[in-house]
């Protein structure tokens, strides 16, 4: 069986490296985007691609615009979506869930909870 792939979205490479390396320790193929315009490339272009981590605050398009349009796309309506963002106040959070995020972690990142949420929503 291969492994799931996941698109990791964040314009910082260090969280980039960060999630990429929780995520492949837990079994998971991983993809990279600097920001959301990258990430809609990529998504579009891999139909391997199961579930996105994605940051809020990112250049030329941010994590809720990247959630609103993927949700506006028949085929990416139900793709399960995980914001891991520094934004941990209730008015971001209600704004990711409201544009469709899954799950919404604040960093810094607990590990084996982001492997957790992700088998959850992925049924592994």
């Amino acid at each position: 069986m291969t492994a799931k792939k996941i698109l990791v979205i964040d314009d910082s490479p260090t969280m980039r490296s960060l999630h990429s390396y929780i995520l492949k320790s837990g079994g998971f193929d991983v993809e990279t985007a600097e920001n959301g315009v990258m990430g809609i490339e990529k998504l579009y272009s891999d139909p391997a691609i199961v579930l996105c981590v994605v940051d809020i605050n990112m250049p030329k398009m941010d994590g809720i615009q990247f959630i609103r349009t993927i949700r506006g796309e028949e085929q990416y309506r139900d793709l399960p979506v995980i914001v891991v963002t520094s934004e941990e106040e209730e008015k971001d959070r209600r704004r990711g869930l409201e544009a469709g995020a899954n799950i919404y972690m604040v960093k810094p990142t607990q590990p084996e909870k982001l492997v957790m949420h992700v088998k959850m929503l992925l049924g592994v």
